[in-house]
C-alpha cells in the first residue's frame, strides 16, 4: 500500500500566506490583494476606501486598475 504524503494527499493543507501592504510596508496577517501583486491591510483600506470603492462591494487596483471583491458577495 503507498503512503500518503502532502503532495500526493487530495486534501492538501494552504501554505501561509505571507502578506506585507504595499501602503504601509508592515507585514500583516490579512491584505486584500490583486494579482498585480498590490496588496492593502484592513487599517489602510480604511483610511483610503473613498478612493478606492464607489460601492463598498468592489475595490479598484491602483497599481492595474482592476475591479477586485472584498469578498462580501
Amino acid at each position: 500500500m503507498e503512503s500518503r504524503t502532502p503532495e500526493t494527499s487530495r486534501h492538501r493543507r494552504r501554505r501561509k500566506h505571507e502578506y506585507v501592504c504595499t501602503i504601509c510596508g508592515r507585514p500583516q496577517p490579512f491584505c486584500w490583494t490583486c494579482p498585480c501583486g498590490f496588496m492593502i491591510c484592513p487599517y489602510c483600506m480604511e483610511e483610503n476606501l473613498w478612493g478606492m470603492t464607489c460601492n463598498g462591494i468592489t475595490w479598484t487596483c491602483p497599481d492595474c486598475g482592476a475591479v477586485r471583491g472584498f469578498g462580501n458577495d
